[in-house]
């Protein structure tokens, strides 16, 4: 008799955990059918975000179980939300909560003993979210499936996970789900139903939302991150997207090599632990499909995604790529991946796929995270606890990274004296091949190769108010950042008062190493000799390279009068003080003068640049009359741009006025483009959007003096038309009259002969990236550098294992006698993303074109990976080119890569004034 009652038991159990849909709803908690009309999965069927933010409040409003927090507003002023989910008894105490969370994340001052008191005294915290990537649609419906089980549901198991975890909720992009299913649900017939919508589903930079979560320049990347780095401290943190490689359901975790060599090595193994329970539980209810490891292209190398970026905090970031649409689709046939392997365990057949199938597979996917974290929540709490306290000693003391280039030269140092017969035999007359240790100590006892134990960002740099937008990105990310009261002096250098000073004894020190120091990209291939495996997104991105930030490593321990900066406080530059005078200076080397520039233009002062240095300030800086004191008073305060009085006005000065501006734009929105806008408005530029047919109706010189083509935006010359939605666009008859004039692509028939009509009259062109292929439809003298000539006399471009390099930073040589360079260095970290490489012959220099930045060096690599970079020795990456009365610039770096280079900004800047 207890025999049976035990199976009964057991039984009850295991279908609780099997199905927690099942489990009875109460009864005063609306469904989504109720509220939305239909059921969440249904087929042909999308709630958008005005349905969903009020579906999110209806429920906060009668549940006990959820606390509704707004954490910001979007770029298209929607307000953000966390839903903050957990049992009654648990959200009274949600303060205290919280605070362990913190303590635990941070590790500061805790000992062993009491971090283990306050883990188990805490609840884990999981961060579950939906909507970054808007067009992925089960990421968006998933979360208000999720929302009405963990508020309706009774069953053992979700009661047992409430008691045991607090759960944050987030639509991480209102606006875009507002756009996407309102442009899905305005079709009435299921077969014309589309997502093929007219612009990028971020109002800025669409997809490239998930590449923002360092730089955190949108305004939903910086609430979510302060939810995450500043507020709760997530020990999990589950970022759903779409779609999954063909022949699978759900790509997750474990993820692929590399993973990033700053990372705990508990990090990692904790990824491992989530990832065996959201396997196991879509194994245990019989969905098949689940692919990992080799089986997709995701690693754990990258920082800035919502899924990587936490990796560098002690988080444990999940992703996963599941398929389905509303729009019913098919798992395709994929022979390849129906032999059972470790990638793929429990293969899917091919198959008709609903809707609501990729739904449930996401709720027993959050399911599976959330009973690890119910069963585990100790270990969670005390092991982001141990990471940052490692990570804090590590910060305390010497110590050396292992990276791929170190231990390479470790290999080399042993092959090298092998060879040169510099060890010693033994009595067979062999040299063996075991490494004697005195090679690893020649690095990982080398004191100069040390781990620095702070970084100091001098208050007397040239452009200080840039380095302070890199100081906010720090802070905004949880770093703890210290500023000197006073002058002082650290290794017999002295440094201002103002100066800033981060320290690199602290949790997050992970984040903070990848910030300043560069990425060591492994060399990695899929055989020897073989093609390079691509990364999953940029191999090396160090942010205080790409902005230009000039700072000192600190290699031993040092203090000074610090005082430290609270946590989230974020900071503003210096506002100085001016007088009256005749007139004022604005240097060009700060990029915020050209806010204060474009605010004295709209206001209708004149502003001129100097033709040559004056007092300190480099050639190309501004003069502004004393008529303009109250902007630059303004701007002073709001900006940090800093002017200089003087009494006399300078000698060999151009007037510049404001250039009229077109930004090349096309259907469905250009995530580079999209980018510029955004940099165009925060320095105050005006502009205007243009698209292919505004250029191929011609009569460009009446309208525009500057037309910008950044990456995409021109063919290459054996294309038909421009990349991008391209052959994806939708007959015109097929969308709102408002849309049909973005239409169309760059073409060399009809697009081309315009541009270049238009240079001829005396317009400027500038490209950036893969539109510098404007450069080859013209029939400049410029060539390809990173080509090469094969046996029967063609020219094609190096081959992968000749030549690769993926998102990357390399050190440019800067032509500074260039006006185009005004206010540049002489050297400057450029993104290079298989970038375009030109050579400039004698025939060029006779038509007068001229390089403005190239690589003087065989090893230009700072930071990512480069393979065959001996090639790039003296290869031009930007010049400007006279083509009839007017210039094309072309810059084949990525100097305004996605708002973060800003080191390069003047180049593109430079270029947006008529001078006079």
């Amino acid at each position: 008799m207890r025999y049976t009652k035990l199976l009964s038991a057991i039984a009850f159990v295991s279908i609780a955990y099997l199905s927690p849909a099942i489990a009875q709803n109460i009864p005063n908690i609306p469904s989504p059918k109720s509220h939305f009309g239909f059921n969440i999965g249904d087929d042909y069927k999308l709630a958008n975000y005005s349905q969903t933010e009020a579906y999110f409040k209806k429920l906060a409003a009668i549940s006990d179980r959820v606390l509704l927090r707004e954490i910001g507003q979007t770029e298209e002023n929607r307000k953000q939300y966390v839903m903050v989910i957990s049992s009654p008894a648990n959200l009274k105490k949600i303060a205290r909560y919280k605070e362990i969370s913190q303590k635990l994340a941070r590790a500061e001052g805790l000992t062993d003993e009491e971090a283990a008191e306050l883990s188990l005294e805490g609840k884990p915290i999981v961060w579950i979210d939906g909507g970054l990537h808007s067009t992925e649609m089960v990421a968006t419906q998933q979360l208000i499936e999720i929302y009405y089980k963990l508020l309706s549901a009774n069953d053992p198991e979700t009661m047992r996970i409430l008691d045991n975890v607090i759960i944050l909720l987030s639509q991480v992009n209102p606006d875009g789900q507002e756009l996407v299913a309102d442009w899905y649900m305005q079709e009435k017939d299921p077969a014309k139903k589309n997502m093929n919508v007219p612009r990028l589903y971020q109002k800025y930079i669409g997809h490239d939302n998930n590449r923002d979560f360092y730089m955190m320049n949108m305004k939903e990347s910086t609430n979510i991150s302060r939810q995450q780095y500043i507020e709760w401290m997530p020990q999990i943190i589950y970022n759903h997207h779409q779609t999954s490689p063909a022949g699978a359901v759900v790509a997750g975790p474990p993820y692929r090599d590399p993973f990033n060599y700053v990372y705990d090595p508990l990090l990692i193994t904790g990824i491992d632990g989530v990832a065996a329970s959201m396997i196991n539980r879509l194994n245990t209810e019989n969905k098949p499909g689940y692919t990992r490891l080799s089986g997709s292209v995701y690693s754990t190398w990258w920082n800035g995604g919502l899924r990587t970026t936490p990796y560098f905090h002690n988080m444990i970031g999940i992703l996963t790529e599941i398929t389905g649409n509303p729009t019913p689709t098919e798992i395709p046939l994929v022979p390849e991946r129906l032999i059972p392997n470790n990638a793929t365990p429990n293969p899917v057949r091919p198959q008709k796929w609903n809707f609501r199938q990729s739904i449930d597979y996401s709720v027993s996917l959050n399911y599976g995270i959330l009973d690890y974290a119910s069963r585990l929540g100790d270990k969670l709490l005390y092991n982001i606890y141990v990471m940052g306290r490692n990570a804090i000693q590590k910060g305390n003391q010497d110590n050396w990274t292992l990276t791929p280039k170190h231990i390479a030269s470790i290999t080399a140092a042993f092959e090298k004296d092998k060879k040169e017969g510099m060890l010693k035999k033994d009595s067979t007359g062999k040299v063996s091949n075991d490494i004697p240790i005195k090679y690893y100590d020649a690095v990982y006892k080398n004191p100069a190769l040390r781990d620095a134990r702070g970084y100091i960002i001098p208050a007397d740099q040239p452009d200080f108010p840039t380095a302070v937008k890199f100081i906010n990105t720090l802070i905004k990310s949880g770093i703890q950042v210290q500023q000197a009261r006073a002058a002082f002096k650290i290794a017999d250098k002295s440094y201002p008062a103002g100066s800033y000073v981060v320290k690199a004894n602290q949790a997050f020190r992970p984040h903070l190493m990848d910030m300043f120091e560069a990425q060591d990209h492994p060399n990695d291939f899929q055989y020897p000799g073989g093609p390079p495996v691509r990364p999953y997104d940029a191999a090396g991105w160090t942010l205080a390279f790409q902005m230009g930030v000039k700072f000192d490593r600190i290699l031993d321990g040092f203090d000074g009068p610090f005082e430290k900066i609270g946590y989230g406080v974020l900071q503003n530059p210096p506002a100085y003080k001016l007088v009256a005078a005749k007139g004022y200076l604005l240097s060009a080397a700060q990029n915020n003068s050209f806010i204060a520039v474009n605010d004295l233009l709209k206001a209708g002062i004149e502003v001129s640049r100097l033709t040559k240095a004056e007092r300190n300030m480099p050639e190309g800086s501004f003069y502004v009359p004393e008529k303009g004191m109250e902007i630059l008073i303004r701007s002073g305060v709001s900006f940090g741009s800093m002017a200089m009085q003087t009494e006399r006005k300078p000698k060999g000065m151009v007037r510049i006025t404001p250039g009229r501006i077109a930004l090349f734009d096309q259907y469905g929105g250009s995530m580079p483009s999209g980018w510029v806008r955004w940099i165009l408005e925060q320095f105050h530029f005006s502009f205007q959007l243009v698209y292919p047919q505004d250029i191929d109706k011609g009569m460009l010189n009446s309208k525009y003096d500057r037309i910008l083509f950044i990456s995409g935006g021109i063919p290459a010359v054996n294309q038909k038309a421009s990349p991008g939605r391209g052959g994806l666009a939708p007959k015109p008859e097929e969308i709102p009259e408002a849309f049909r004039p973005w239409l169309g692509s760059i073409s060399p028939e009809k697009s081309i002969p315009q541009l270049k009509e238009f240079l001829e009259k005396g317009g400027d062109i500038i490209t950036i990236g893969s539109s510098t292929n404007l450069a080859y439809h013209l029939g400049l003298p410029v060539q390809n550098a990173l080509a090469e000539t094969k046996t029967d006399g063609k020219e094609t471009a190096l081959p992968g294992d000749k030549f690769y390099i993926p998102g990357s930073l390399l050190k440019a040589t800067v032509a500074t006698n260039q006006n185009s360079n005004w206010g540049m260095p002489g050297e400057v970290d450029m993104v290079f993303n298989n970038s375009p490489v030109f050579k400039l012959g004698t025939e060029a220099e006779g038509q007068g074109i001229k390089p403005l930045a190239w690589f003087g060096k065989e090893d230009a690599l700072r930071s990512g990976w480069a393979w065959g970079q001996a090639y790039l020795k003296d290869g031009v990456i930007a010049f400007v080119a006279p083509v009839g009365k007017g210039k094309l610039y072309a810059f084949g770096t990525e100097i305004t890569f996605r708002a973060q280079a800003h080191s390069t900004f003047k180049m593109l800047f430079n270029e947006l004034y008529l001078r006079k």
